[in-house]
């Protein structure tokens, strides 16, 4: 299937004020033809503020425009002559127009489904999705209107995928699981591949049958090579807004809260429930079966080792070593306030008997 070219010669910025908002200082039919950062930006392009400390930078940017803050326009405005943009949140904006300025120039792929696709007869495929070369949609799968799913993907029986969500080429999606509408799924992604579930016997393990699903909710973007297993049971829940990063994994019967966000090798173990709007640095680890509050910020490489239930930022690391000298080592460090104030009174009275003496 050939794709929708579309190409415009740039935008103006009361085009970008009409559908974004924001107060407008200089000339509306300024034409700008992309965004790019204050240090290189040029004459034809529009470039942002977010960060207070790069002011004098934005102040002699060659930007023909500038998103920047209410607070930020004043000192900014005293020397930049250019158009500005004022908005209380200059990089939510920049993301915004950015989208906008991508949707103008990408070649948009047409409605269908290309003739090397394998589609059962008793898939729905909505007339305005695209599906490209190769992919498999297996019976009964569901993929609703302007979705799009690229080459080489594969969609299991039962599962649906919803509204205008993507599958960048090679996604695996196995069945029974849902995504909701305006989801992102990245090369390499595996959504539903069986949960780690195993019982012992006699020094031998036996697989449990993984019989849930994954259910996915709208606006959620996963990143390449990021695996989520399918319940147990019960299912694997990912709700609305969520962000993940690339080679992240997510354990069976895990339910990760809305918009959430984690970044790059992110572990969490099965069962782990997660609240909304936490974040979790690169590689941080989440055993199974722990409950996470909302607005819980773990730093990058932490190992959360126990239920976390009050918001906050949390930081944890320590050294690798034998259990058992482990655990002496941890009783001793969650002791170490109480032990600095016996010394401290310890202290006080050996001096106080000192004094007394002399």
């Amino acid at each position: 299937m050939e794709q929708r070219q579309q190409t415009r010669p740039g935008v103006r910025l009361g085009d970008l004020v009409e559908r974004f908002g924001g107060q407008l200082t200089g000339d509306p039919d300024l034409v700008v033809a992309s965004i790019a950062p204050l240090d290189s930006a040029g004459p034809t392009q529009i470039s942002f503020l977010s960060n207070s400390k790069l002011r004098a930078l934005a102040a002699q940017s060659e930007a023909a425009a500038l998103i920047l803050s209410p607070l930020d326009d004043p000192s900014v405005a005293a020397t930049y002559t250019g158009a500005r943009i004022v908005t209380t949140n200059p990089y939510a904006y920049f993301a915004r127009a950015a989208q906008y300025f991508v949707s103008l120039e990408e070649a948009a792929p047409l409605p269908g489904i290309h003739p090397s696709a394998v589609v059962e007869p008793s898939a729905e495929i909505d007339p305005t999705a695209h599906i490209g070369p190769h992919v498999t949609i297996e019976a009964g799968a569901v993929v609703k209107a302007g979705a799009v799913i690229d080459h080489g993907c594969f969609i299991g029986k039962d599962a649906v995928v919803g509204e205008g969500t993507h599958f960048f080429a090679n996604v695996t999606f196995h069945r029974k699981c849902v995504i909701g509408a305006r989801g992102i799924v990245h090369s390499g992604a595996v959504i539903g591949g069986d949960g780690f579930g195993f019982a012992m016997e006699a020094g031998a393990y036996i697989k449990i049958p993984q019989t849930g699903r994954v259910v996915i909710g709208d606006d959620v973007d996963i990143g390449s090579n990021t695996s989520i297993d399918r319940g147990a049971l019960a299912d694997t829940v990912i709700e609305d807004g969520v962000k993940l990063d690339n080679q992240i994994q997510i354990g069976h019967n895990c339910h990760i809260g809305k918009h959430t966000a984690m970044a790059g090798c992110v572990g969490v173990a099965g069962s782990a429930k997660i609240g909304s709007r936490c974040t979790f640095g690169g590689a941080a680890m989440v055993l199974g079966h722990l409950e996470i509050a909302d607005n819980v910020h773990i730093s990058s490489g932490s190992m959360v080792s126990r239920s976390v239930l009050e918001p906050g930022q949390y930081t944890g690391f320590y050294p690798l070593a034998k259990n058992a000298e482990w655990e002496k080592s941890a009783a001793i460090v969650r002791n170490l306030n109480s032990m600095r104030d016996k010394i401290r009174a310890l202290e006080k009275t050996i001096k106080t008997i000192s004094e007394q003496h002399d």
